[in-house]
């Protein structure tokens, strides 16, 4: 059931007082919180890259889909988390291979012989600054958000059986294979390194 926020919950067709924006305000308030932060980080991605009009799949063997037809994995982490911390996190992100994928045709998950990323490209969003204290972390401040733009063929060949990656590990591999120094991008050049990306890693002379 795909909704648009101002649905009443009803009995019987008789509105009994909250809407589903009510309901949207009182799960999905706390956008710090390992799960909504997570859906955010994939709005972003989707905003970026034009597809945000299409209704977010949680069960799909992947998170987004360009116009292109570049598949898409995004992952997020943070430095603070809605729980009492005496420090930052230390920042990691899940780049498993897959032991099962949706079947689009059969509506059904399938057991992969060979476990595998699913997704053409993965984007990795981290959250806020090691420098930055806990309440001057603000989800909605765009430039508070850097991301990172792998292709899954980079990841395989660089990562083969890596199950997680830290932060520092990820910007090694971005850096010795992108023409650029710096090893993330911001908002608004998303969608063109995720195409750079999906047509294979590039490295640096030398």
């Amino acid at each position: 059931m795909v909704t648009q926020g101002d649905e009443p919950f009803h009995a019987g067709g008789e509105p009994i007082g909250p809407t589903v924006l009510d309901f949207w305000r009182w799960a999905g308030a706390d956008l710090l919180g390992n799960v909504w932060r997570g859906v955010l980080a994939e709005f972003l991605v989707a905003r970026a890259l034009g597809v945000a009009h299409e209704p977010r799949v949680e069960w799909a063997s992947y998170d987004l889909r360009t116009p292109s037809g570049v598949t898409v994995e995004v992952k997020s982490a943070s430095y603070w988390q809605s729980w009492q911390q005496e420090r930052p996190s230390n920042i990691t992100f899940d780049i498993a291979p897959r032991k099962q994928e949706w079947d689009a045709a059969t509506n059904k998950m399938r057991t992969l012989v060979v476990p595998r990323r699913l997704a053409d490209v993965y984007v990795f969003c981290l959250l806020g600054r090691e420098n930055l204290a806990k309440d001057e972390t603000d989800p909605l401040d765009i430039d508070q958000w850097a991301f990172y733009v792998a292709a899954r063929a980079l990841l395989d060949r660089e990562r083969p059986r890596q199950r997680t990656i830290g932060i520092n590990q990820l910007r090694t591999v971005m850096r010795r294979t992108t023409l650029h120094e710096a090893a993330e991008v911001r908002w608004a050049g998303l969608a063109e390194a995720l195409e750079a990306a999906a047509h294979g890693p590039r490295r640096s002379a030398g």
